[in-house]
């Protein structure tokens, strides 16, 4: 099979396109013959062996697919051969088949294309979880999303319009502001130009109830002053590549919660619930995910540059048969 492999820790021109044998199916795996995946800034980070975990060269770079099952190999529920499937892994989504474990996949519904569900599938979880159990955003509420361009802040601005908030979309670009308003958001604010604190300040004079950071680094700070009495600051990633200081008086001042999303983190209960309603506003076109670019598997260095340099709108897709 044709994969993308990362043979030594680098940017992303170290991943090479080359022919390797297919992956080994374990129990209770599925194979699946990719027809879509989508590029995440982890995994840009794992290339370079900067990610909070590492994974030893030589490997296969992706972790978010879509395609369709062709072996599988027991202990795999009511899943059959020929099932369309979309799914996650740490690694190995950037060839043109992957094995995954059956709590990594999930039927496609109909009506959405492959594409679709790569991109639809990481974003869209973490933005709807993060929004809904973690920041227990209300209709009405006002919600600051940082890196609102880019996949999972692009995906909190549209769930949290669908959610009935007012957000506030923070992104680094006139582009970037386009797209989430074309997405939902109510005012943007260009955060190159300086002074995001007096900005947030005032379009928000009475405070927002919740703010989703997936980026960190120097944008966090003055949005937490942004947040009213009470409110909610979700950490979702570090896209920026700084962990950011806050100063916790700020926290004890104004009665605020710093709150880390992570999936592991949601009930039971209420994960189901969320992933139920999350399939049924793709399923019916209330909300979609945005694909900015598109690369063949050939290009995939291009593709992760693309997503390293800050470039990517919503999502990039790998296209692979």
């Amino acid at each position: 099979m044709r994969a993308a492999v990362c043979s030594g820790y680098g940017p992303p021109e170290v991943v090479r396109v080359q022919e390797l044998p297919s992956p080994a199916l374990a129990e209770g795996q599925v194979r699946v013959q990719v027809t879509a995946a989508a590029v995440n800034f982890p995994d840009v980070l794992l290339v370079a062996g900067k990610y909070q975990v590492t994974v030893p060269p030589p490997f296969v770079p992706g972790s978010e697919f879509a395609g369709v099952i062709a072996e599988i190999s027991g202990g795999t529920g009511d899943f059959a051969v020929g099932d369309r499937v979309t799914g996650t892994a740490m690694f190995g989504a950037f060839a043109e088949e992957v094995c995954a474990g059956i709590a990594g996949v999930a039927r496609i519904p109909d009506g959405i294309d492959a594409p679709t569900a790569a991109a639809s599938g990481v974003a869209f979880r973490t933005a709807y979880h993060a929004l809904h159990s973690t920041a227990q955003i209300r209709s009405g509420d006002d919600v600051v999303v940082l890196g609102a361009g880019g996949g999972v802040g692009l995906a909190a601005v549209a769930l949290g319009t669908a959610l009935g908030a007012r957000v506030i979309a923070v992104a680094s670009s006139p582009e970037k502001l386009s797209a989430a308003e074309h997405y939902g958001a109510v005012q943007g604010i260009n955060h190159h130009g300086g002074q995001l604190r007096e900005a947030l300040r005032e379009l928000l004079p009475g405070g927002a109830a919740a703010v989703i950071d997936p980026v960190g680094g120097e944008l966090s700070e003055p949005a937490l002053r942004s947040l009213k009495r009470g409110g909610r600051f979700v950490t979702v990633g570090f896209a920026s590549g700084t962990i950011p200081r806050i100063p916790l008086n700020l926290v004890l001042v104004k009665g605020i919660q710093i709150l880390g999303f992570q999936f592991q983190d949601i009930p039971v209960d209420e994960f189901t619930r969320n992933e139920a309603e999350l399939a049924e506003l793709l399923a019916s076109g209330a909300v979609a995910p945005h694909i900015g670019a598109t690369y063949e598997l050939a290009d995939t260095a291009a593709a992760l540059r693309h997503v390293a340099d800050g470039r990517a709108i919503g999502k990039v897709i790998i296209t692979v048969s």
